[in-house]
C-alpha cells in the first residue's frame, strides 16, 4: 500500500477513534471506568475500547503486519516477542492516561510502523488541540500538513524534560543534580505524545527517558528524527524497536544532544554505572 493512502486513512482513523471513544469520556469517567493494570499503571475503559477500534481499523488495512498494542501487551507480555522482525504496527490507544484519568492535559494516541525494528512511519495526535504530527522515514516530517525542522528553544542554558520518575531515588536525585548545573529543568509533560513534539516545537531542547516501550517511543523518536532532531540509545546507537538497550537521550539538533550526553551520561557517571543503576 503506498504511504499517501496511509496518510489519509491513519489520520482519519485516529481522529475518528478520538472523536468517538476518547473525547465523549474526558473528564466524564467513573470510577470503575479506571483500574490499576500494574503497581502505579492505571488504565481506563477509554483506553481498551480505542485500542480495539484501532486495532480493527490497522487490521482493515491489509498490509499483513502484525498489531501490536499497549493493552494487549499488558494482558499478554508474549506479544512482544520478535518485536523486532517483520512489520508491526505499534498502537498506543491513549499515550497520558493518568492525565486523561485526572480530567488534565496532555494525552494524545499515538502509532508507528515498524519494519525489522525500524520506525518507518509514525503519528502522533492531540485530539484536544486537533494536532496531527506525522513522520515518514526519508521523508521528513509534518504538523497539520506544514513540514516541520526541529528548532531548538534559544535559551543559553537548555531547556530539559527528564523522565526520571522510574528510576531510583538515588538515581533520580543523581541525573537532576547533575542536570541542573547546565540545565533548566521542567516538569515533564508525563505523555510522550507531547514530550516529542516540545523538542520539535521551539518549547524543550532535551529530553531523557529510562523506560522506553516501544508504543510510547517509536512514533515520537521518527518524527524528531526527520525534523531535524536528533535521538540515540544511552550509548549512543541508533534507536531500534526491540534493540533490548537502555534508555533514549534525544534533544533538538545534534549539537544540543551532544551538551546533554556529556551533562547526563558524562564520564563522572558511566553508560555502564547509570544502566546498572536504572535496572
Amino acid at each position: 500500500m503506498p504511504f499517501s493512502i496511509l496518510h489519509d486513512r491513519v489520520p482519519a482513523l485516529l481522529r475518528d477513534v478520538a472523536a468517538t471513544v476518547i473525547m465523549p469520556r474526558f473528564r466524564m469517567l467513573a470510577s470503575e471506568d479506571i483500574v490499576e493494570k500494574s503497581p502505579g499503571e492505571i488504565v481506563t475503559l477509554a483506553d481498551r475500547e480505542a485500542e480495539l477500534r484501532l486495532y480493527d481499523g490497522f487490521d482493515a488495512l491489509g498490509l499483513d503486519a502484525r498489531i501490536v498494542g499497549e493493552e494487549a501487551v499488558a494482558e499478554n507480555p508474549g506479544l512482544l516477542r520478535g518485536i523486532g522482525e517483520g512489520r508491526v504496527w505499534l498502537i498506543d490507544p491513549l499515550d497520558g492516561t493518568a492525565n486523561f484519568a485526572a480530567g488534565r492535559e496532555p494525552f494524545g494516541l499515538m502509532v508507528a510502523l515498524i519494519e525489522d525494528g525500524v520506525p518507518v512511519a509514525g503519528w502522533l495526535y492531540d485530539p484536544v488541540n486537533g494536532r496531527m504530527c506525522v513522520a515518514q522515514r526519508g521523508a521528513g516530517a509534518r504538523c497539520n500538513d506544514v513540514l516541520v525542522r526541529a528548532r531548538p528553544t534559544g535559551h543559553n542554558r537548555p531547556i530539559a524534560a527528564l523522565a526520571t520518575q522510574f528510576m531510583s531515588p538515588d538515581l533520580r536525585a543523581h541525573i537532576h543534580a547533575r542536570a541542573a548545573r547546565r540545565l533548566d529543568l521542567v516538569p515533564i509533560p508525563r505523555c510522550a505524545a507531547e514530550h516529542y513534539p516540545r523538542l520539535c516545537l521551539g518549547q524543550n531542547d532535551v529530553a531523557l527517558f529510562q523506560r522506553t516501550l516501544p508504543w510510547d517511543h517509536a512514533a515520537g523518536v521518527l518524527f524528531l528524527t526527520e525534523a531535524g532532531g536528533h535521538a540515540t540509545r544511552w550509548d549512543g546507537s541508533t534507536y531500534r524497536v526491540g534493540d533490548g538497550k537502555a534508555g533514549l537521550l534525544a534533544a533538538s539538533n545534534p549539537g544540543l544532544w551532544a551538551r546533554a550526553a556529556d551533562v547526563l551520561l558524562g564520564a563522572e557517571l558511566g553508560l555502564n554505572q547509570l544502566e546498572q543503576r536504572a535496572a
